[in-house]
């Protein structure tokens, strides 16, 4: 396990600094870095968005843009050495609320997939997601069944992580287990 925590969640508000935070973590671990990305870029703001990330990771970085097929990315890019960096797991799910129509049934599924998965990869793992249910409740239906489903997706993957890290204005909080070290 190279001597620290196999998987960790990073949550935290937008803007917050969880994927910087992220980042910084997967490059102290060292090791083969991959970088699994499930934005999209459906217009010009998004698209500068993701230029924004990919230039503050730079070379190093293999990059695997996959906005739904998630489990089968990590598979394939698992391997011993590995540190795989998901960013972010609240895209990955309107990917598939919007794109895959995926009732939720399904969605359940899946998440129970993905955290059924993390015991098993051999790469180290750090999986970023916003933390969308402190504000007020949305005024529409789709809103508050995203908000309700990104917050079991969060509670699923914090039972089946080994850390969990919650990013507040750009400072780290362990919810679970010690803070992760970054060399």
């Amino acid at each position: 396990m190279n001597g620290g925590p196999q998987s960790v969640l990073v949550l935290g508000g937008a803007k917050s600094g969880k994927s910087a935070y992220a980042q910084a973590l997967a490059q102290s671990w060292g090791g083969r870095l991959v970088y699994v990305a499930t934005g999209q870029a459906g217009d010009e703001e998004m698209a500068q968005r993701i230029a924004r990330h990919q230039a503050r990771r730079g070379p190093a970085w293999q990059t695997l843009e996959e906005p739904l097929a998630l489990e089968q990315a990590l598979r394939g890019a698992d391997g011993p050495g590995a540190v795989l960096l998901v960013d972010c797991l609240t895209l990955w799910l309107s990917n598939l609320m919007l794109a895959s129509g995926l009732d939720d049934a399904a969605l359940q599924e899946r998440f129970a997939a993905l955290c059924g998965q993390l015991p098993s990869l051999k790469a180290r793992t750090i999986l970023v997601a916003n933390e969308v249910g402190l504000g007020i409740v949305p005024e529409n239906a789709l809103a508050r069944r995203f908000r309700d489903q990104a917050g079991s997706l969060n509670q699923q993957l914090a039972v089946a992580c080994d850390r969990v890290v919650l990013i507040t204005a750009g400072l780290p909080l362990a919810l679970k287990g010690p803070l992760p070290l970054l060399s």
